[in-house]
């Protein structure tokens, strides 16, 4: 037995140091500090240094602002106060920790429901998981998200082998599930799949079984926990800007802040990939969009592509969005929707979640966007091919594991199993209403996905 669990050990020890030098490699050659970063690095030091929960104007003044939920900026506080203000290579060094602790918590979850083996494999798929292991790189959500959802499906099995009463894994999985909200206002997906679960498992509570208020009270304990964090929160936004906002806006605005819905729209009626997001959705009121960087199928006809180049040529002339320019693109979107209402309602979406899915996730190195133009980089080309065939392996070695355990009867987990998918599914229906097509937007079903994968190997002890 001890020999058994030295062998374990350091299988154990190797994945962790591989997947430690992997996401070191990450911070060292293809780190990123820009964009949302620096807009958490903002709110962070304005409030940890005046008080206010704002950005930093020109003049000094601080602009209170509640586009983004207070969750990372609390993180970046903790390490500004810990390394100092701005040390953003401190926090990559931080979030390769906690990725690593995910990795762990995916491992020892494959553990409790697979066996040994299965642990192992787990722990290997998540150590080594470049897609994952480079955000660690970027200081943004994504890690602290990924935490949380590893740790939520983990307490929850915990607390079913518990007893299903008022114990500690009661309390880690309702805190994971209320941080994850207060990283990402979508996070309430997580709770949402969750809580019914742990209800699902306190009704089918095997007898004696105790009184259904009594057998409820721990479960209606973790929904609060999950909402109590953004009362003030909520209290907050309507004391500065007199409005009820629980969450961030979806498009991420202050109150009285002007949203291009013409372009939006507009914008969807024809974008797929990732490359247009950057090229034309993101450049949007602030930098020039081209007209050549836009798909043949932004145009159903002659007449189509001149009207979107007399509207982008005006807008190149000062690279703002006005009213004006928002109700020519507003016209132009009716007039696509009316021509083919299935595919704007139908067809792209679907195609844009399958690209977020399936894209070769290289946003975070020096790949170029149009990836497929073989002729002019080859090379590249052969690398992210690489990366879109390796993704699409988790993918299908999720599916595989998750197929087997069904056909396995779920072994007694099917709540936990039920809230898996669940989570899988309403994420997948809230991407389907995106403008944008994000590859991280999907970075949330690694977790799940190498869980089930870890079926595949599952032993029998």
């Amino acid at each position: 037995m001890a020999r058994r669990q030295l062998k374990t050990g350091t299988y154990a020890a190797l994945a962790l140091a591989a997947g430690l030098a992997l996401r070191l490699w990450f911070v060292a050659h293809h780190a990123r500090v820009g964009g949302d970063t620096l807009v958490y690095g903002n709110i962070a030091r304005n409030w940890m240094q005046h008080g206010v929960y704002s950005f930093a104007s020109p003049s000094g003044v601080a602009m209170p602002t509640l586009i983004r939920l207070p969750g990372y900026p609390l993180f970046l506080m903790a390490c500004f106060r810990i390394f100092g203000v701005d040390h953003y290579t401190a926090v990559m060094y931080i979030q390769c920790l906690i990725d690593l602790c995910t990795c762990l918590l995916i491992a020892a979850l494959a553990g409790r429901l697979f066996g040994r083996r299965a642990a192992m494999a787990a722990l290997w798929l998540s150590a080594l998981c470049p897609f994952t292991a480079m955000y660690t790189a970027a200081p943004l959500t994504e890690v602290l998200t990924l935490t949380c959802i590893a740790l939520a499906f983990y307490g929850l099995e915990r607390w079913r082998g518990a007893g299903l009463g008022l114990n500690r894994w009661l309390w880690v999985t309702a805190i994971a599930m209320a941080y994850a909200v207060l990283l990402r206002p979508e996070q309430g997906m997580l709770a949402a799949t969750v809580i019914p679960a742990m209800l699902w498992m306190v009704w089918r509570m095997p007898a004696p079984r105790s009184p259904l208020l009594k057998r409820v009270l721990p479960v209606a304990l973790a929904a609060l926990c999950v909402v109590v964090p953004l009362v003030p929160w909520t209290v907050r936004n309507w004391r500065t800007f007199h409005v009820v906002q629980p969450l961030a806006p979806r498009y991420a605005t202050d109150p009285g802040e002007d949203v291009p819905l013409g372009f939006q729209r507009w914008y969807r009626t024809w974008a797929i990939d990732f490359a247009s997001t950057e090229e034309v959705y993101w450049n949007y009121d602030s930098a020039p969009v081209v007209i050549g960087d836009l798909p043949s199928r932004a145009f159903d006809s002659n007449d189509q592509y001149a009207q979107t180049e007399a509207i982008l040529r005006t807008y190149d002339e000062n690279y703002s969005a006005t009213p004006a320019l928002d109700a020519r693109f507003e016209a132009l979107a009716e007039e696509r929707i009316h021509d083919d209402p299935l595919r704007y309602y139908v067809a792209l979406p679907i195609a844009r979640l399958v690209n977020m899915m399936f894209r070769p996730r290289a946003e975070m190195l020096e790949i170029p966007l149009e990836w497929w133009r073989t002729r002019e980089h080859p090379r590249m080309t052969l690398l992210a091919g690489g990366l879109a065939a390796l993704n699409l392996g988790y993918f299908v070695l999720g599916g595989v594991g998750l197929w087997r355990w069904r056909r396995n009867g779920w072994g007694g987990h099917l709540a936990l199993a039920g809230a898996m998918l669940g989570f899988v599914a309403l994420r997948c229906a809230l991407l389907l209403t995106l403008d944008n097509s994000e590859p991280r937007y999907t970075l949330e079903f690694f977790p799940v996905l190498m869980v089930w994968a870890s079926f595949v190997f599952r032993s029998r002890d």
